[in-house]
């Protein structure tokens, strides 16, 4: 693992943020993080990433320098003299994640360790163009590093939303219900106007990285009912977002041929079914489309388990888990699988927003499927 190689290529991907300057420097940091307070001493650093300790020393040296890392105490040696151990400085560096939702914008602040220390939220029309979507997300911004004054320095902004759209260009493409935004270019725009790296993702996609960096291991599906429906796919513990970055459209699946109009010009989308059925005040044939829809991705991806969230699920989370389990063990009858669990994701209402704050921390840790 004694790999050397400069991590500051182009910024497609937010690759020149604040510490990322090899793999090697990613694997201490994380593990600086996952010490804790409780610290690691720069031994357990060189055994557990297989360098030497020369070169963790350096690594560790220019760390504290940056004020990444500091003393964390000593600890007692089995031979010798007592270990200094070390620990992440969680305050010395900030990202933001924005959330646009179609009318709806919610930020958050968080430090190196993913702790939200300030978040907002303020109405939002996707619809009344970029002006002034950039402007109000600018605002937004500005108020957060506002509510969390004499923060340490901000390493970018992660900005999550409605898709489809391209990943590593940071470009929309025709968002359902909002032709106007196809082509334009969300994260190089944002991040004139705010002054620090931008990456710009699919809100199912940010969530689903959320969750993965959170503690959600395997691979499984995210699924996302709100003002629309959509999925983040984590497979092998990396989020799946595909070689042209469009995987994840669940919404758009045909379930029903002929059947009622959806936004993106088909008919009988699993999206327009669910959300017609929740019109109708009908949560049980909702639940059980959207179930339709989770059976066909455990089939297809064979994956670990599936979680829900979004406004519309969060609203009457119990009949949303009750009724896609039912379809799933329905299923597992029929095919002799092991039925796969649902339950509800963690994080609530600001969730994709703190998945969008990890596009920006993730990468500095060795997420590269950030």
């Amino acid at each position: 693992m004694n790999r050397t190689n400069d991590g500051r290529g182009g910024g497609q991907q937010g690759a020149n943020l604040l510490a990322l300057r090899s793999h090697n420097t990613a694997l201490v940091l994380d593990l600086l993080r996952t010490a804790g307070a409780d610290g690691i001493s720069r031994l357990e650093l060189a055994e557990r990433t297989g360098l030497t300790p020369q070169a963790v020393s350096k690594i560790t040296a220019r760390l504290r320098e940056e004020g990444l890392a500091a003393d964390a105490g000593r600890r007692a040696s089995t031979g010798g003299k007592p270990r200094t151990v070390l620990r992440l400085v969680p305050e010395a560096g900030h990202a933001v994640g924005v959330h646009l939702d179609r009318d709806e914008t919610r930020v958050v602040l968080a430090d190196l360790d993913g702790a939200v220390v300030a978040r907002r939220r303020a109405p939002l029309d996707l619809g009344a163009g970029a002006a002034a979507v950039l402007a109000g997300v600018a605002g937004a911004v500005e108020a957060l590093r506002a509510d969390g004054a004499g923060v340490r320095p901000l390493l970018g902004a992660g900005v999550a939303l409605p898709g489809p759209l391209d990943h590593r260009r940071g470009v929309l493409h025709r968002v359902t219900g909002f032709p106007e935004w196809d082509g334009f270019p969300l994260r190089d725009a944002l991040a004139e106007r705010l002054g620090v790296p931008v990456v710009v993702d699919k809100d199912t996609n940010a969530a689903a990285l959320g969750l993965a960096v959170g503690g959600e291991g395997g691979s499984f599906a995210y699924l996302h009912l709100g003002t629309g429906l959509g999925a983040g796919l984590v497979i092998g513990g990396s989020v799946h977002r595909g070689p042209r970055t469009a995987a994840g459209e669940f919404g758009h699946q045909v379930v029903q041929l002929d059947g009622p109009p959806c936004g993106c010009g088909d008919r009988g989308c699993v999206e327009a079914l669910c959300l017609g059925a929740v019109a109708r005040g009908e949560v049980g044939e909702a639940a059980r489309v959207l179930g339709a829809g989770a059976a066909n991705l455990v089939g297809l991806l064979d994956i670990d388990r599936v979680l829900l969230g979004g406004r519309t699920v969060e609203a009457d989370a119990e009949a949303f888990v009750r009724g896609v389990q039912a379809v799933l063990d329905a299923r597992a009858e029929r095919t002799g699988d092991t039925a796969v669990p649902v339950r509800l994701a963690s994080g609530g209402a600001f969730g994709v927003a703190e998945g969008a704050a990890q596009l920006v921390l993730a990468p500095v840790f060795g997420r590269g499927d950030a």
